[in-house]
């Protein structure tokens, strides 16, 4: 494609590429000299309906960043030293083939792919990429950082990851805003709530912090970290005590109930607020609106499914629904994800057909810092010899991360980058290529919040020597010699593989999006993608791993009180103006943020003589990180809030909140436990003047 120069303002439509349920579509209004010099929403799309959250509005800013990495950069001085050279594009892909070669012909499965979701484009994303390390016959990645918990919850309750229709919570009477701050990452379903509310909905924010949306709801239900599948399971016991529930429902789109009951029965209301750490009259009146106000929706989100008994929380309020027969209702229901009814042809993008008959290891994304630092063994197959990187920062957000710094530091690892700026990963490559943004390169969505596919066209041409994922994987291909054809199809060709003829391409050439036929209220009769076609309470595919088929509450691994040295439990909610840690470099946004901050209630700031605003260390026995206190009643007694994710070398002491969070992983999904920490907190003193702690 040419951009034209000299030329009146333009406008591109595309979609935003990150990690957020509402995925908007975007109007980029363009100069003459090829620069965005605007993103906004799409007025003509529904779900955007011309509105963009604080940070993708300043996504001009970001691609036109000053610290843009324009040209691909090779280090010079040790790890993480910082110390890097420009070079040519011919010079760098020739000098990663030459080191990645002799590593493929001992064993391909030393060299590792770590990538999630800086992009949510399934071209940008996992395509051309995919089929080279499929190709090349390297480790699998087991990608469990954000989400893969509550997906296998769904996915052994509902059959997948499906639900209500977003738009339709706008006529439900009574909404459970579930493990969300919808203000600050899903903002149009909070426009869609707050129209509830006008028409008399009634809105309930059950969430460990007193969020902006809890704010905002008619009740906020503070639970303790990790209790959510307490608090369904006697929600569950008062629908059945009462008899608050649909029968006729139950009986024919559901399997397992009288199991289900049974251990529903076992959770009185006392029980779960001992539990929860809630009253059980807030448990009681929460179980009569729900199994006799219709319809009720649950808005639920994946910040509940980050402790231990993650998995087993999802499927446990993913029951509810079917209990009371609210999926009878378009406007009742439950939405985690509608990603599931999204036709993607992934095996046409990724091809894992080039693997033949070759089955590589599996390592998890969750587990970086302890994989890179293990050695060859017949359990782990050989060490990680070459790691490549792309649409991730994991050095910042992966759990425990002075394990994952360490790992990334180890001088025999040859790590290669793919990136738009200098992050805490890049810093410890050995090469860094620069890589587009959303507005240089094609791309297409699916959505997990909406059921609209929505197209990327580009915008403006790529800055400086930056190139598309997909033009630098074919170029690694071709140097490994891999002359498959399908490394020569092109962005365009993929956007349209992607759905085949289940989209039509032509509509979305001229209009952006197209919407998929998705039923307004899909399981109205049943009909659930799971084996039996019926809502499972009790999970056959669940007991065949020798797993418990019913849903249950599962403890946190670190329960808050039960170490005298670290006492109090700690999530680390994102800060309202990052997402992950993408934009913590976009200076305005960052000047919103000021510092990392950590909430803590008055209660337990007092004991330990911390004031508002004072310089703080968060530590337990795998790290220490330091922040400012902000003493406040948005984090309840016992709890405090560890707002990221800060790169670490903006932090106050170049950590971040991760420094404290653990390797452990969830019941399902094998995905990490953020929410699942326990810490101690205690006051610094304050540093002389621009000097930080």
């Amino acid at each position: 494609m040419t951009f034209a120069t000299n030329s009146p303002l333009r406008t591109v439509r595309g979609a935003c590429p990150h990690d957020c349920p509402d995925t908007c579509a975007l109007i980029t209004t363009v100069d003459g000299q090829g620069r965005a010099v605007r993103v906004q929403g799409d007025p003509d799309h529904r779900h955007t309906d011309g509105a963009l959250c604080t940070k993708v509005s300043r996504y001009a800013e970001r691609t036109h960043h000053p610290d843009r990495l324009l040209t691909p950069m090779r280090r010079v001085g040790p790890k993480g030293s910082g110390q890097f050279e420009p070079v040519g594009w011919d010079e760098a892909l020739d000098a990663i083939a030459a080191r990645l070669k002799p590593i493929a012909a001992r064993d391909p499965q030393a060299i590792v792919p770590y990538s999630y979701a800086g992009t949510m484009g399934l071209v940008q994303g996992e395509s051309m990429s995919a089929r080279f390390f499929h190709r090349l016959g390297a480790s699998l990645l087991d990608r469990t950082i954000c989400a893969s918990a509550g997906a296998e919850g769904l996915i052994h309750t509902l059959g997948a990851k499906v639900g209500m229709k977003v738009e339709h919570f706008a006529e439900s009477r009574l909404i459970l805003i579930w493990g969300s701050n919808s203000i600050a990452s899903n903002l149009h379903f909070w426009r869609l709530a707050q129209q509830a509310k006008r028409d008399g909905a009634r809105l309930v924010c059950i969430d460990p912090r007193r969020s902006e949306t809890a704010d905002k709801c008619h009740e906020h239900i503070a639970l303790r970290p990790g209790t959510d599948a307490a608090l369904a399971l006697a929600l569950m016991h008062e629908l059945v005590v009462h008899d608050w529930l649909d029968h006729d429902y139950i009986g024919r789109h559901t399997l397992g109930w009288e199991k289900l009951r049974e251990r529903a029965l076992q959770w009185p209301p006392e029980r779960a607020a001992g539990v929860c750490g809630v009253p059980v009259e807030q448990i009681r009146q929460l179980a009569r609106d729900y199994g006799t106000t219709r319809p009720a929706a649950i808005r639920l989100n994946y910040g509940m499914q980050r402790v231990h008994g993650g998995g087993n929380a999802v499927r446990a309020i993913a029951c509810l629904p079917a209990l009371v027969g609210a999926w009878r209702h378009r406007a009742g229901g439950l939405l985690l994800s509608s990603s599931g009814f999204f036709p993607v042809r992934r095996a046409a993008l990724q091809r894992p057909d080039l693997l033949g008959e070759r089955q590589p290891r599996t390592l998890n994304m969750s587990t970086i810092g302890q994989d890179l630092l293990r050695g060859s063994s017949p359990g782990f197959g050989p060490r990680v010899e070459a790691l490549i990187v792309y649409n991730s920062n994991p050095v910042a957000v992966a759990p425990q991360s002075p394990q994952v710094a360490a790992g990334f530091g180890r001088e025999d690892l040859f790590t290669v980058v793919l990136e738009h700026f200098r992050t805490d990963t890049a810093d410890l490559a050995d090469f860094i290529l620069p890589a587009t943004t959303q507005l240089e390169h094609w791309d297409i969505h699916a959505s997990y919040g909406h059921t609209d596919v929505l197209l990327n066209r580009p915008a403006i041409a790529p800055q400086g020597q930056a190139r598309t994922n997909t033009d630098i994987f074919r170029a690694l291909a071709r140097r490994m010699g891999f002359d498959d054809p399908c490394f020569d199809e092109d962005d365009e060709t993929l956007c349209r593989m992607a759905y085949g003829d289940a989209v039509d391409f032509e509509r979305l050439l001229a209009q952006g999006h197209v919407t998929l036929p998705v039923p307004d209220a899909p399981f109205a009769d049943g009909g659930f993608p799971t084996p039996s076609g019926r809502c499972e309470f009790d999970s056959a595919r669940l007991s065949a791993l020798g797993l418990d088929g019913l849903p249950d509450h599962i403890p946190n691994h670190e329960v808050a009180g039960s170490d005298p040295d670290h006492p109090l439990a700690m999530i680390s909610p994102p800060a309202r103006n990052f997402l992950n840690s993408s934009f913590v470099n976009v200076q305005s946004l960052r000047d919103i943020e000021g510092e990392p901050w950590l909430e803590i209630h008055p209660d337990d700031a007092l004991p330990r003589d911390i004031g508002d605003g004072q310089a703080v260390r968060v530590f337990n026995r795998r790290g220490e990180y330091h922040c400012r206190a902000r003493v406040s009643t948005r984090a309840r007694p016992g709890v405090v809030n560890g707002l990221g994710i800060w790169w670490r070398k903006l932090g106050m002491n170049g950590t971040n909140v991760n420094e404290v969070t653990s390797q452990r992983l969830t019941d399902l999904g094998r995905a990490p436990v953020f929410y699942d920490c326990c810490v101690e907190v205690a006051p610094l003193p304050d540093p002389a003047p621009g000097v930080r702690p």
